[in-house]
């Protein structure tokens, strides 16, 4: 924990924003490859244990923070991660608040078509949050968003639930390979013409990592729902199936990928 922080927070609740906005830009280390999370999650911590006396002025201030979303298309850097910790802080207030719990889905659902790949990724990461300690209504948000929502909202859906530490619930474990496929299915549904376009390519790189989590977690499932997706001979699709027969999470079944493999086009 910063020493700094919990005294900039303390100000910023009682209405001077300003020096704690200014302190997080200073230690973004953006620019730069990697952002400052660790300082992002002690944020989100703080403000999330705040709300319990002073629920209106959190929100206040994650919503001062994610509106520098407009900054981001022409300045990504830094102030995109004021945005960041905007997003992480309304999961984790999500996840201990649960009259928040509506607010948070409802804004996560929002940011997740962010211009910003940082702020997809704070989506992704809040949602784990939620996903943690409300699992049922968690999920039946993102089942909303892999069925009806749009390219980068289906990325949100996918990468919220492709998490390690989560899949050990069997509930959670059931879901993330019914997400993957309704994805998946999605995928071959969109037209050639679409599938240039950026969005489309963010989420396509994302299944390429995703499938091989949940397979992990749950080789039966996983490689039976990748030997399905290899029978329907789509090119976006083997380049996927690919991409995650690679990830070393994957060497020790070895017998499973090389039996996906021999579906693949040459």
């Amino acid at each position: 924990m910063h020493d700094t922080l919990p005294s900039l927070v303390e100000r910023a609740i009682q209405g001077s924003e300003r020096p704690l906005e200014f302190y997080l830009l200073e230690h973004s280390r953006l620019p730069g490859p990697r952002a400052n999370l660790e300082l992002g999650d002690d944020l989100a911590y703080l403000l999330a244990k705040a709300s319990t006396d002073y629920s209106t002025r959190v929100h206040e201030l994650i919503l001062q923070f994610v509106a520098h979303e407009s900054e981001v298309a022409s300045s990504p850097v830094p102030t995109e991660f004021l945005v960041f910790c905007g997003v992480i802080s309304a999961g984790v207030c999500g996840a201990i608040q649960p009259e928040w719990r509506e607010q948070a889905i409802a804004l996560l659902n929002r940011y997740a078509c962010s211009a910003s790949w940082r702020v997809r990724e704070a989506v992704a990461t809040a949602y784990q949050h939620l996903l943690s300690v409300h699992p049922q209504q968690t999920l039946h948000s993102l089942h909303n968003l892999a069925v009806d929502g749009d390219l980068l909202q289906q990325r949100a859906a996918v990468a919220a639930i492709a998490e390690p530490k989560l899949l050990y619930k069997p509930e959670l474990l059931a879901d993330a390979c019914r997400l993957q496929k309704t994805v998946m299915e999605r995928v071959v549904q969109v037209p050639s013409t679409e599938r240039k376009c950026e969005d489309f390519r963010v989420l396509r790189r994302a299944l390429g990592y995703t499938l091989s989590v949940v397979a992990a977690a749950d080789p039966s499932a996983g490689f039976a729902l990748m030997r399905e997706c290899a029978l329907w001979h789509d090119d976006d699709v083997v380049w996927i199936l690919r991409e995650n027969l690679k990830k070393k999470r994957l060497a020790r079944f070895a017998q499973d990928t090389a039996s996906i493999l021999k579906l693949l086009p040459s």
